[in-house]
């Protein structure tokens, strides 16, 4: 059997990654955003004329001038945005016009009519996870088996506390609770941050502002040969691969009065602990933002990476050096490859990565499809 799949809202790729790694093929994949689809494009064997770079409502709009390339296809798989979900919202998920991406999803679906599909989404979705079900049934019909699962990132060896829904079908016979039974009992190992990023070079602060293009041995590099370290976490996310290059491991700029709030913070303090209260900038209103600056800890999983660090590494503050964290330590918590480059303008990295799905999770989902269907 072919186990072919699509990947919608492909991102910079942290689900096709890992799908791939468990044994799938991207036959074709959409993204709207041109950056992180150039990330996508660079990092695999996938020819241009198969990733469109629009709108998925375009992608449904204009379905026969692509569906000579849909067939066959075992796998679709895709994270729609989704906001309009909240318990207090009355208003069905489906009649919410913010959740135009959803819909054109299981449009998508109905279409394509996988033998499989997965849809990965925030953890609050899962408030109104029956009226979710229905909308499935009701596009797709009952042919389709459909579970989900509220999963942990950090249950499935990667360093990093990631709650999110996923959502998993089929239509070949298959109790897909059996895909999650199967997964949860996979044996794992646990890293913790200071496996992720331990090994990787110390930076300084970067002062210098608007000159992203700067680098050199003290903030770091896009791209600087580099000899890695033969750590246990180092073989798991690159397997047997001999990389050295070492990429997107360089900092940002930062203001005097942060560079000295990351350096006054222990690890595992927030914007409320007594050495940086003379020197906060919200006085008052402190308990508001008590979650601007959080100092990580070593010896623990990261939070949750997110896209927010596109603007700011406030949250993310390397627990050793005053700085926030790399793109690449970012990419290493999301268990990508080293070889992973991601391209665009150095606050795009964060952007691509934060949206990604932890390609090791990723990985286990898809090795648990295939198993369930041999």
């Amino acid at each position: 059997m072919k186990y072919n799949m699509i990947d919608l809202f492909a991102g910079a790729g942290g689900l096709s990654t890992g799908l791939e790694q468990a044994g799938f093929t991207v036959r074709f994949a959409n993204e709207i955003n041109k950056i992180s689809a150039n990330t996508y494009l660079q990092n695999r064997r996938i020819e241009p004329e198969n990733l469109l770079i629009d709108d998925i409502a375009n992608l449904n709009i204009n379905y026969h001038k692509y569906s000579v390339k849909f067939k066959d296809i075992f796998l679709v798989a895709g994270g729609p945005p989704c906001q309009g979900f909240s318990m207090a919202n009355r208003q069905k998920i489906i009649d919410d016009p913010r959740n135009r991406l959803y819909v054109e999803y299981l449009n998508f679906l109905q279409k394509v009519k996988p033998k499989f599909f997965i849809m990965e989404n925030v953890k609050g979705m899962a408030n109104k996870i029956d009226e979710v079900l229905n909308n499935f049934q009701k596009i797709l019909g009952k042919e389709y088996n459909i579970s989900f699962r509220v999963l942990n990132a950090k249950d499935f060896s990667v360093p990093q506390n990631r709650e999110r829904l996923f959502i998993i079908g089929n239509n070949i016979g298959i109790n897909s609770d059996e895909v999650f039974l199967r997964l949860l009992n996979y044996p794992q190992k646990q890293f913790l941050l200071v496996d992720a990023i331990g090994d990787l070079p110390t930076l300084l602060p970067n002062r210098v502002p608007y000159n992203s293009k700067r680098e050199n041995d003290e903030i770091g590099y896009f791209s600087k040969d580099f000899n890695y370290s033969k750590t246990s976490f180092n073989k798991f996310i690159n397997g047997d691969k001999i990389i050295t290059k070492l990429f997107n491991h360089k900092n940002r700029y930062n203001n005097d009065r942060d560079i000295e709030i990351y350096s006054k913070l222990p690890q595992g303090a927030n914007s409320l602990h007594p050495l940086i209260a003379d020197i906060m900038p919200y006085g008052r209103r402190n308990h508001i933002f008590k979650d601007k600056y959080y100092k990580l800890v070593y010896n623990d999983v990261c939070k949750t990476i997110t896209s927010h660090m596109q603007y700011d590494c406030n949250m993310y503050i390397h627990p050793n050096q005053p700085r926030g964290l790399s793109a690449r330590e970012a990419a290493r918590i999301q268990t990508f490859p080293d070889d992973y480059v991601f391209w665009g303008p150095q606050n795009s990295w964060y952007l691509q990565i934060g949206n990604a799905v932890p390609v090791n999770l990723a990985k286990n989902i898809g090795k648990a499809i295939l198993e369930c269907t041999n």
